[in-house]
């Protein structure tokens, strides 16, 4: 618990720094726990610790430990629930068990993905917060939409009552230096700046990792997504 405290502690100190850089609130930054390969006590140890936001990356993997985590945070007496982000590629196939064990999916990236979020979410009598992933790179392995493609996907989204649009993600290409995908993140918020007036729900900006969240809330992050400053190395 003392070490999953610290760990917070040091990434949130550094999220207030940036943020205040930035003229922003800390506030405004929500901290998301990535726990893909993480044992399920370290990710209960940060849960207690007060981590809010976990994202898992691997359906699989979640499906397997979140019982798992329920009964060991019921165990220690806890009461926390945390909110449940799925940033992981999503095949369309698997849509159902992510409408039922999730609150927010990074991955929206195709028409035919959300109507099958929608759909599940619709039947299990809920609402989905989504993201749009954005190819902000051009790489092939990865995915998400091109930019130029964001604005129809925002239409066909206007059809999915169970599933709310609110933001944009993107995983920019690796670079050494944070400083090399300071415009990439610059890219993803203007994009996400022009297309407001016509989709004020589109919030959020998921962007940042371990090795460059700093940078990306000094270019308007307002979601951060954290494994090894948190967790440590993986198994």
């Amino acid at each position: 618990m003392s070490d999953a405290r610290a760990a917070i502690a040091a990434v949130r100190a550094c999220v207030r720094a940036a943020a205040l850089r930035a003229g922003r609130s800390p506030e405004s930054v929500a901290l998301v726990g990535v726990a893909k390969r993480v044992a399920s006590e370290r990710v209960v140890a940060a849960i207690r610790a007060g981590l809010v936001h976990v994202g898992e990356s691997y359906l699989q993997e979640a499906m397997a430990r979140r019982a798992e985590i329920a009964k060991r945070l019921a165990e220690a007496g806890s009461t926390a629930e945390p909110q449940w982000h799925f940033i992981g590629r999503l095949q369309t196939n698997k849509a159902r068990a992510v409408a039922q064990l999730f609150d927010v999916v990074h991955t929206l990236d195709r028409p035919g993905l959300g109507e099958a979020l929608e759909r599940h979410a619709a039947d299990a009598g809920r609402t989905l917060d989504a993201l749009i992933q954005v190819n902000t790179s051009g790489e092939a392995q990865k995915g998400g939409v091109p930019p130029d493609a964001v604005a129809a996907l925002l239409a066909a989204s206007a059809g999915w009552p169970h599933l709310r649009v609110v933001g944009l993600m993107a995983i920019p290409a690796a670079a050494d230096d944070p400083e090399q995908v300071r415009p990439a993140f610059a890219r993803l918020r203007a994009l996400r700046d022009s297309l407001r007036p016509d989709h004020p729900a589109l919030v959020e900006l998921s962007i940042g990792m371990s090795a460059d969240f700093e940078v990306a809330i000094e270019e308007g992050a307002t979601i951060i997504r954290i494994g090894t400053a948190l967790f440590g190395p993986r198994e």
